[in-house]
């Protein structure tokens, strides 16, 4: 066995983890911490960078710690981030010039329909990949340097750097240093042409963001830079591993062959299928992304489905609503009832991804009567999980033409039984869930460890797979059809609520 480790720094919408993998893919360590949200408007979200940046380094203490791991001893780091969340900092002193805005942010929606007015979106998604929506980095740009006060001369005199949150890691990390992404990340900027593999000049002018401010984009397993020691111990460590969340995702989870598909169950769902070396344009409102490059290999992609609120009803019911003291609470509720009485719950809090892209959309609950009560509720919460997860799968199918044959399940909910076995039935495919469910972490490490040779190839990684539990689908094709009509139904009625004057 290799000796040494591997970190890896998960850093999601909510939280941090880090988790420490030593020679065999063992978890030997694991730290994690929450850090606030901020709402500052409806339908904004954003995060304080440094905030997010001393929660991370704090949770790299406590897993190393845990893991009784000396800092000399960490082969290299892997990292796997949030996406699309945009960071500014000045670069002389690597503070944040304004606030992280998060995906989740919706404050640029009038800018998205007015670029979709101008008939730009066929265009940018064949080279982007991607469609028009204030998910991605590109308009929220645009927004910071519009509207903070004197941004745009610091920005002219190259004072202003801008990254994803691997971007932000990485520059902390390495003391300044580097200020680099990956293929996987820069693809989800709406900024970045996934055929040419070059920041795109075309759509970078119309929305004014000048590419100095831009990181240089590396495979998603090199070494980009080494660690300051004054930040990481009095070590300097390689930093070998970056990959988008869901990405990461798909190489934790040995999905390397074309067809191979995944969800993701977190803060949102994110369910991506390896497609190979073509991209594939979709007609189906799904995304194209690059998946990973592994050191000098040809890029792989993936197709995308992005949910934006799976967990995050459940964290709804809980903060929102007191309905549940914890997420757990909401499977013994819906499992207390024989079935969901038809009261059914769209959670577009933050509008719909795929496969409907309307931010407008927002939170529908109906079917009410007078005998609902919060177990529905809670079962309405999850069974919406499922229902999204499908809607996606359905029109990943019609695109790719590849029938799903099995689910490989990650993310915090996989530890709800309901849920895993509510998806099987609805799907009517098997959902397995792997030994190691914190799979994007895993990803980080695999990519990274490739990158200094601790392990020697994706095929030994994809050998150590292990699956903990397969749901078998039970529901008939009858059942499992009219509960899925009904679904459609009402998420029918949530489309288009708010106007595009109150978004």
């Amino acid at each position: 066995m290799n000796e040494g480790y591997i970190l890896a720094i998960d850093q999601g919408t909510t939280g941090s983890t880090v988790l420490v993998f030593d020679g065999a893919g063992e978890v030997c360590g694991r730290a994690g911490a929450e850090f606030p949200q901020y709402y500052p408007r409806p339908g904004w979200v954003e995060h304080d960078p440094e905030e997010l940046w001393t929660v991370t380094l704090k949770v790299v203490t406590e897993a190393l710690q845990q893991a009784g791991a000396a800092p000399q001893e960490v082969r290299a780091i892997g990292i796997a981030n949030q996406r699309e969340t945009a960071l500014l900092w000045d670069r002389r002193s690597g503070m944040p010039v304004a606030p992280a805005v998060v995906w989740q942010d919706r404050r640029t929606a009038r800018l998205c329909d007015a670029l979709k007015q101008e008939g730009l979106e066929p265009l940018w998604q064949q080279k982007t990949g991607l469609l028009i929506d204030p998910y991605f980095s590109a308009t929220k740009v645009h927004w910071l340097l519009e509207n903070i006060d004197g941004l745009r001369s610091r920005v002219a005199a190259g004072e202003i750097a801008f990254g994803t949150v691997d971007s932000w890691l990485v520059w902390k990390l390495t003391g300044g240093r580097c200020h680099v992404t990956d293929y996987s990340n820069a693809s989800r900027t709406l900024l970045y042409n996934i055929h040419r593999l070059d920041w795109d000049d075309d759509i970078l002018a119309r929305l004014d963001i000048p590419r100095h401010m831009l990181p240089a984009v590396k495979p998603s397993s090199c070494v980009y830079g080494e660690t300051d020691p004054q930040v990481f111990f009095g070590h300097r460590v390689p930093i070998a591993g970056i990959a988008g969340d869901q990405q990461a995702a798909l190489f934790g989870q040995a999905c390397y062959r074309r067809g191979l598909a995944k969800n993701t169950y977190g803060t949102g769902s994110f369910l991506l299928m390896n497609i190979g070396r073509q991209p594939v344009a979709s007609r189906q409102r799904l995304l194209t992304t690059i998946a990973w490059r592994i050191g000098d290999e040809p890029v792989e992609y993936a197709l995308e489905g992005s949910i934006f609120i799976t967990g995050a009803a459940i964290q709804w019911l809980r903060d929102g609503l007191g309905l549940i003291a914890g997420a757990a609470d909401s499977e013994q509720l819906a499992a207390s009832l024989d079935g969901n009485d038809d009261v059914y719950f769209v959670p577009a809090l933050t509008g719909l991804g795929a496969p409907h892209w309307d931010p407008y959309a927002r939170g529908l609950i109906i079917g009410l009567t007078r005998g609902t009560g919060r177990a529905h509720l809670a079962r309405a919460a999850l069974e919406s999980i499922a229902y999204q997860t499908r809607d996606v799968v359905e029109a990943m199918s019609r695109e790719s033409g590849i029938q799903l044959r099995e689910l490989r399940a990650d993310g915090g909910a996989v530890a709800n039984h309901f849920l895993m076995q509510f998806q099987a039935d609805l799907l009517g495919v098997p959902v397995e869930v792997p030994v190691i469910t914190e799979t994007t972490a895993l990803g980080a490490a695999c990519l990274a460890g490739l990158a200094v040779g601790f392990w020697p190839s994706r095929e030994e990684l994809a050998d150590r797979w292990r699956m903990a539990r397969r749901f078998e689908p039970k529901m008939t094709p009858a059942q499992r059809e009219a509960l899925y009509a009904r679904w459609r139904q009402a998420v029918e009625r949530s489309l288009g609520w708010a106007g595009a004057g109150e978004a």
